[in-house]
């Protein structure tokens, strides 16, 4: 008679430090090439640079071993090359402008990222189970509209190119629409989960696709006005792209009915036109869109402009790291950071760029797969669906594909405030794929917990 044993999974802890050395090495390789491409010698500060990120990557590392043993091997290892190449740009554009002292971004963009790892440890060790944030559903909402409604309270909000979305407290400056992205994604995992068997009922059908009922209208539609009305107010139309495009996806993930995107296209188009006839700021962003090289876009802005001779002049290969001039563009280190990249890397290098975000949206979306709640299956979507939304919001905007927003590409852009929010996302994202890889308990295990649990109440 032959004894079955269960399968335990392997943690995948040993990959991920071995992925997590050879990104470091990749960022240390950039950032050397940067240094003898501009100065012409080895750059003096290398090695405490190399160990400052192997100390804050392997430091999470074995947070993970000692909290999250079983999370996704992956998404560590690419946060850190992505944010570590965002560094050595932000250095070389230091470099390119000759800033000095107080004047350089790259020293404080180093803090907030170790801030924002700490933040994302801080997130696994406190946080032991995804599924305490459901309790918070109503508080995530409320926190996350006033977060959104932050900027337009007079004497805090600053209003920066155009857009009133920054608040000020002193010398700092915050974007709290980073951190309402999450706390939204949390509320509308937590309400969909509950309401999802009604907004699946079928009202109607029309060319064979069932529609909902009206009365299930009404959270669409609240979305949609909340996502015009930061549009209106705070004049910032990527974060109403994204909040709204995010809530309809979980909302079609939810109910798996394909009426939702649908009806979520009528009204985004809808939005967008009744947008463009009444405000300004829209038709100048169409205007620089689908004429950027008219005389009246290139008077009012050329930055479009500028970005795409860039990559143009970047072509298949690129120009190498330092050997560009990506400072002629404005705003090279945020908004404007993957152009940036394109001048210096070419192509392929920002195909290669592009990959690394689609792998870590398809194991955002793998772990989705995985979880055995549904709390956590729309959480882990919303999050993954929020980051991918963001990075086509900001690279089609720079390639013309769609009008400029305003976004910042995720973890290489210059700003404390998008690397606090992105690690923390990729923080709940690894909390979410333990609970989905970790194997459930043996059958003998459950019965030995059972009668001990029985004993117990038995003795009280």
């Amino acid at each position: 008679m032959s004894m079955v044993t269960s399968f335990r999974p392997r943690t995948r802890r040993n990959v991920e430090l071995v992925l997590l050395l050879l990104a470091i090495t990749i960022v240390l390789v950039a950032y050397l090439n940067v240094g003898l491409a501009i100065g012409g010698q080895f750059p003096p500060d290398l090695i405490l640079y190399g160990f400052g990120l192997l100390v804050l990557s392997v430091g999470f590392h074995l947070v993970l071993r000692w909290r999250a043993s079983y999370a996704d091997p992956l998404m560590l290892p690419i946060a850190t090359l992505l944010n570590g190449l965002g560094l050595v740009m932000i250095h070389r554009l230091d470099l390119a402008y000759d800033r000095t002292g107080s004047r350089l971004l790259a020293p404080k963009q180093l803090i907030w990222s170790t801030l924002a790892v700490l933040l994302a440890a801080g997130v696994i060790i406190v946080l032991r189970d995804h599924r305490q944030l459901r309790r918070f559903t109503f508080t995530a909402m409320a926190l996350g509209l006033g977060m959104l409604l932050l900027p337009l309270v007079p004497g805090l909000g600053r209003n920066i190119n155009g857009s009133r979305i920054w608040i000020g407290i002193g010398p700092l400056s915050f974007q709290p629409g980073e951190v309402a992205k999450i706390l939204l994604v949390i509320f509308f995992a937590g309400y969909l989960v509950q309401t999802r068997d009604a907004l699946s009922l079928v009202g109607s059908r029309f060319l064979g696709i069932g529609l909902p009922r009206a009365k299930d209208l009404g959270p669409i539609l609240l979305a949609w006005l909340a996502s015009v009305g930061v549009l209106v107010f705070e004049k910032d139309l990527g974060s109403s792209l994204m909040f709204f495009g995010v809530f309809v996806a979980m909302l079609y993930v939810a109910t798996e009915r394909r009426s939702w995107i649908a009806i979520g296209m009528l009204l985004f188009c809808a939005g967008s036109y009744i947008a463009y006839l009444s405000f300004g700021h829209v038709q100048t962003r169409v205007l620089l869109w689908l004429h950027p090289f008219s005389e009246e876009a290139i008077a009012t802005s050329d930055q479009l402009v500028r970005g795409l001779m860039g990559m143009a002049k970047g072509g298949l290969l690129g120009s190498g790291l330092g050997r560009g001039h990506p400072e002629i563009t404005y705003f090279p280190e945020s908004d404007f950071i993957f152009p940036s990249f394109g001048e210096e890397i070419g192509l392929i290098g920002l195909f290669a760029l592009l990959m690394l975000y689609v792998l870590l949206v398809e194991r955002g979306l793998r772990t989705a797969l995985g979880v055995r709640d549904g709390f956590g299956k729309l959480l882990a979507v919303g999050l993954s669906f929020s980051m991918a939304l963001q990075c086509f919001v900001v690279v089609g905007g720079v390639t013309r594909v769609i009008p400029l927003t305003g976004l910042t590409m995720p973890f290489l852009s210059y700003g404390g405030s998008s690397l606090l929010a992105n690690w923390s996302l990729v923080a709940l994202l690894l909390r979410i794929s333990d609970q989905a890889r970790r194997p459930l308990p043996d059958a003998e295990e459950l019965a030995t917990a059972s009668e001990a649990h029985t004993q117990v109440v038995r003795i009280q």
